[in-house]
């Protein structure tokens, strides 16, 4: 029994809730729509599922770390886990959405200001609080039940590497810096999928 005032829902001290990778590519197109007219949180979406950089890693990000770039040319951010440096290629898709969202942005001149900014702080950027908050709602508002987070986002990354472009575990593991293949499929949601899918797409 919860205490009084509790959140019977919320997880018992020292326990996790997992948040789960937005598996479906026809959710993910929705929620990119429902965003098309938003496009500070279309970057961000876009670049969150295109990069698996971990949400504080993209807002560390200045204007000037990213209004050079050219489809094809390196971003490399410092990781706030370990502190080593990890570069990702700007595809198509991410650099549409960053030209779109410097088009417009309020601070577009000052090439020290925050590219995520908060609408309400201006001078500061976004929390990663408030993305977890805009993840979830996102995925909430195109049907997704499951849990979702600002973690979901380098999931989706992941997962759909590993499911739709057929990414070594392996090379998968190197890119999030895991310690084995399987705290790799775990932490995508992968491991279950594969091992359920062993007993239908085999007979004997």
């Amino acid at each position: 029994m919860s205490k009084k005032g509790g959140n019977p829902n919320h997880p018992k001290k020292g326990s996790t809730t997992k948040v789960q990778p937005i598996r479906s590519k026809q959710a993910i197109n929705r929620i990119k729509r429902t965003l098309k007219h938003q496009p500070r949180n279309l970057c961000l979406f876009v670049m969150g599922i295109n990069t698996a950089y971990r949400a504080n890693e993209l807002l560390s990000l200045r204007i000037k770390d990213v209004v050079h770039l050219k489809v094809g040319d390196i971003l490399d951010i410092k990781q706030s886990k370990n502190s080593e440096y990890r570069a990702t290629a700007i595809n198509e898709v991410v650099y549409t959405a960053l030209q779109l969202w410097l088009a417009v942005h309020p601070r577009r001149h000052d090439v020290n200001a925050p590219l995520f900014m908060s609408n309400h702080f201006r001078h500061r950027a976004l929390s990663v609080s408030a993305v977890n908050q805009l993840v979830k709602a996102w995925c909430a508002y195109v049907g997704l039940v499951e849990n979702y987070g600002s973690h979901s986002l380098r999931k989706t990354w992941g997962y759909h590497q590993r499911t739709k472009n057929d990414a070594s575990v392996a090379l998968l593991m190197q890119a999030f810096g895991h310690a084995s293949e399987a705290q790799t499929l775990d932490y995508l949601g992968i491991l279950a999928d594969e091992i359920y899918a062993l007993y239908l797409e085999f007979e004997v």
